[in-house]
């Protein structure tokens, strides 16, 4: 086949949908079956449908019915549903459609959640152009971008989005890679043969789908489309990586579980002791019920949710937006972060640091002066209408940096006196310009990679070498520039080779971006509340150390990964597994980020990684929390995050884990004022179990329905709003497998606060029906003498269990410290949550319409007095508890 030639694919041969892009040119074309006239149109068609559109595909959704059925049987959602059923049996169906509508709004979030992958690679689709042009019958011809195949020859120019990943056959373009490498540098990209052993995004003769061409015109074999790109391997890895629940979605399913099976057994149990003693089936079932929603928190997944999104506001305004409810309490758990360094460690703003001659070492003078103008020469960096100046971020240093040091470059007439331009070559790591200057004549300047440019001086360069190798030792980034005078009447060169030749070292530049001033501080946090933090970075080894021990990460010990693409699962594992160590991963790829996540998580540890390029998606896919760049980062990674930080600032991240482990203190501190209340409200049924029916039912279930979804509902969500307890940031993080609820918790909630509110409440409603004269076994029923005796004795009941809520609510607001301690009215919304409550219960109990549907009589002066003792003696007898608890604390050796 000659070049100029298309040989359709064989018959019955199968495509080859992964050719070696590396390979010589003219294999490459003979493997694709293509020339340099392009496809035919007959054979591109026939490619069409042997390798499919050009597209990234997403998997299959699956059925938005199934996924809305699986989360309506979630187990709490069941024991929503089932206290929905009995309300509706106990004739109230506005408050069984309220808790159904409580059901599908927590779906409705859990269904936004599990749709979050699938958006994500919707995103990636968006960076594929519309159209392409290629060359196809030796003509150019403007098609969909959908319609490439491999072996199309594609026409690249200045602006145009590059449709398919292509080796480079003719002329030379810059590509912004951004997208796919973090970089924001455009790369340089040529025909010529590969790097030996460099990856493959930086391959000097390959570009890549979804990327930009910046400058320059070329043409481009096609070797690979659709899901077989960069672009669709990164969509795939999206889709593969599994989103796990987070710890307290895990744990809120145990405790419905366990909160199903108390209320089932207790049902059951007392079911069948009513039936032994011989209490009417009517009576039977009616306590079977109440038992039930008594020992159903209606309110617990409403009130956590509403308290997540509380903490979502709040960290959206200190700079981190949250995408998933539960992140939030996976924040407070974190124990590990992966960050790059690049604009979040740092300022993404390179400046001039230190200069370097070879007469006078790093002595200052204005010898500096000279290096800084001639360096500047070799610059293509140009100045807006503002006077700001636009170009590479190294180049642009450089510039600022001779400005600084009293030798400015007049830009425009450097461009006026250049003669040539050889522009940066990554495969030599260095550029050189051919300048005609009035004060030195015609020079050749060369500025690039230490090692580089030193192999072309004449004569030693072994200071030099050693000088660049401390400076990058001291987290700068080293460019050595070198000259040679042209004699006079001399033809400028041509080639490159001819230029960069026979050169004097003038002298070295050492750049530097500089940490951020606050991440040293939140660095020292970090290790103060025992988090690690590892660097996970495309950068050299010894700039990145440099960068984490300025800033205080390596703490006692650091682990530099100068090559972390070859690490091993072993060796990976044994560095994590080091308890001293933070290991600074460079030179990393996609798959390191999602390899070191998923080590992580092997490990148990709960992971948050940052990310800004398509090519850090699956990684923040993978993380419990994925920490996207707001300003610099892309849509996929934004996508594919659960935190986006508006300022890319490492601080912030600090400030989300202190917020996440103060939502998670306030979600156990509501968790047990509501856990306090379900001794008080299943109490009542025992006592009419146990008494054979000869003490009537102390309280309604329709009563029991308005305390879990009425009264209760707003101090708990005060409750999510405490401010953070002294010492938050000074403890280890929880282990992954704490639960939210724990022992001393339900010992404290339903043990000591509910068992001084149960008998307290049980207290005023035999207050009330002796000072009526009632005796066990009289009847109360509706006609009865006692009958509105017994109607004020469980309105005094429901009244004293509020009240009782009052006393907790200030109680739960600390779990060892004393109230005085964080302050009466430091939570003005919970001292506004008590007074709706108090007005609520107020209403239901004297406001006629609501006393017919709730069951309910005024109180007297005296029963109300009696139940207004009630939140001193509640939160009294816990706040001697919690005394009694640091006093043993502080005795005890």
């Amino acid at each position: 086949m000659t070049e100029a030639t298309t040989t359709p694919l064989p018959a019955g041969q199968e495509p080859l949908l992964s050719p070696d892009p590396l390979e010589p040119l003219p294999l490459l074309r003979r493997e694709l079956h293509t020339g340099s006239s392009g496809l035919s149109a007959r054979e591109a068609g026939r490619r069409l449908a042997v390798y499919g559109p050009n597209e990234v595909r997403r998997k299959a959704r699956t059925s938005l019915g199934r996924e809305l059925v699986r989360q309506l049987v979630h187990p709490l959602a069941l024991l929503l549903w089932a206290a929905a059923a009995l309300a509706f049996v106990a004739g109230i169906p506005v408050l069984g459609w309220a808790i159904i509508a409580v059901v599908l709004v927590n779906a409705a979030f859990a269904l936004l959640q599990e749709r979050q992958a699938e958006q994500a690679v919707e995103t990636l689709a968006k960076y594929l152009p519309e159209h392409a042009l290629v060359i196809r019958d030796g003509r150019p011809l403007a098609v969909e971008a959908r319609e490439l195949v491999p072996g199309d020859l594609v026409v690249l120019e200045e602006g145009a989005k590059v449709p398919a990943d292509a080796r480079l056959t003719a002329g030379g373009i810059e590509v912004d890679l951004s997208m796919l490498t973090g970089e924001s540098t455009p790369a340089e990209r040529i025909v010529g043969p590969g790097l030996i052993g460099a990856p493959l995004l930086q391959e000097p003769n390959l570009v890549f789908s979804g990327t930009v061409c910046t400058g320059g015109q070329a043409q481009a074999m096609v070797f690979a489309t659709g899901d077989h790109t960069e672009l669709g391997r990164i969509a795939a890895l999206s889709q593969r990586t599994r989103r796990d629940p987070s710890p307290l979605e895990q744990q809120v399913k145990k405790v419905a579980w366990l909160i199903a099976a108390v209320a089932v057994a207790m049902g059951g149990v007392f079911l069948a002791a009513g039936v032994a003693v011989g209490l009417p089936l009517t009576d039977t079932l009616m306590f079977a019920i109440g038992l039930l929603v008594a020992n159903v928190p209606e309110g617990l997944l409403p009130t956590i949710t509403l308290a997540l999104a509380v903490g979502v506001r709040v960290l959206a305004r200190q700079g981190a937006v949250i995408k998933r409810l539960s992140a939030v309490e996976t924040l407070g758990s974190t124990n590990v972060i992966c960050t790059d360094k690049t604009g979040t460690l740092t300022q993404n703003r390179m400046r001039l640091q230190a200069v370097w001659t070879p007469e006078h070492g790093r002595e200052p003078g204005p010898w500096d002066g000279e290096l800084l103008r001639t360096s500047s020469l070799c610059t293509t960096v140009t100045r807006g209408e503002e006077s700001e100046l636009h170009g590479d971020p190294t180049e642009m240093a450089l510039v600022g940096g001779a400005a600084a040091h009293a030798a400015p470059v007049d830009l425009d007439g450097r461009d006026t006196g250049r003669r040539a331009l050889f522009r940066f070559d990554p495969r030599l790591r260095l550029m050189s310009v051919v300048q005609a200057d009035g004060v030195q004549g015609l020079r050749v300047i060369v500025k690039g990679a230490p090692e580089t440019v030193l192999q072309t001086l004449e004569g030693s360069s072994q200071s030099a070498a050693a000088a660049a190798e401390e400076l990058a030792h001291e987290g700068m980034r080293v460019l050595a520039v070198a000259v040679r005078t042209l004699p006079a009447g001399a033809e400028v060169p041509s080639r490159r080779q001819d230029a960069e030749t026979g050169l004097r070292l003038l002298g070295l530049v050492g750049l530097y971006d500089p940490p951020r001033p606050e991440v040293a501080a939140a660095v020292r946090r970090c290790h103060e509340a025992g988090l690690r933090v590892h660097i996970v970075t495309g950068d050299n080894g010894a700039t990145a150390a440099a960068v984490a021990r300025e800033v205080g990460i390596g703490q006692p010990r650091l682990q530099v990964v100068a090559q972390s693409e070859s690490i091993g699962d072993h060796e990976l594992d044994a560095l994590l597994a080091s308890a001293d160590a933070e290991v600074v991963f460079a030179r990393s790829s996609p798959e390191t980020k999602l390899k070191v996540a998923d080590a992580l998580r092997a490990h148990g540890q709960i992971v948050a990684m940052t990310g800004d390029g398509v090519n850090d998606a699956p990684a923040l896919h993978r993380a419990h929390i994925g920490v996207a760049m707001g300003l610099s980062g892309t849509d996929v990674a934004r996508e594919a995050s659960t935190m986006v930080l508006t300022d890319d600032n490492f601080a912030t991240i600090v400030t989300a884990i202190e917020s996440g482990r103060r939502v998670y203190d306030n979600v156990r501190k509501f968790i047990v004022y509501i856990f306090a209340h379900l001794t008080p409200e299943v109490v009542p049924f025992l006592v009419f179990a146990l008494s054979a029916g000869t003490v009537p039912l102390p309280l309604t279930v329709l009563q029991i329905l308005a305390i879990d979804l009425g009264t209760e509902t707003l101090p708990a969500l005060a409750l999510g709003r405490e401010r953070a307890e002294p010492g938050t940031m000074s403890r280890p993080p929880r282990p992954s497998s704490q639960g939210v609820i724990s022992r001393d918790m339900l010992i404290r909630s339903w043990g000591y606060l509910g068992t001084v509110s149960a008998v307290l409440v049980m207290g005023a409603f035999f207050y009330v029906l002796w000072r009526a004269g009632w005796h066990p076994g009289d009847p109360t029923g509706a006609g009865s003498p006692l009958h509105h005796a017994y109607v004020t004795a469980t309105t005094a009941t429901f009244a004293g269990i509020v009240t009782c809520q009052v006393g907790t609510a200030f109680a739960a607001r600390t779990d060892h410290a004393a109230l005085r301690d964080i302050g009466l009215f430091t939570n003005p919304l919970l001292l506004a949550g008590i007074a709706f409550e108090l007005a609520f219960t107020a209403a239901l109990v004297y406001a006629p319409p609501l006393q017919g549907l709730f069951g309910t009589a005024a109180l007297p002066l005296d029963v109300v007095a009696l139940i207004a003792t009630f939140p001193v003696l509640v939160w009294g007898t816990d706040e001697l508890r919690r005394w009694v608890r640091r006093t043993h604390q502080h005795t005890t050796p």
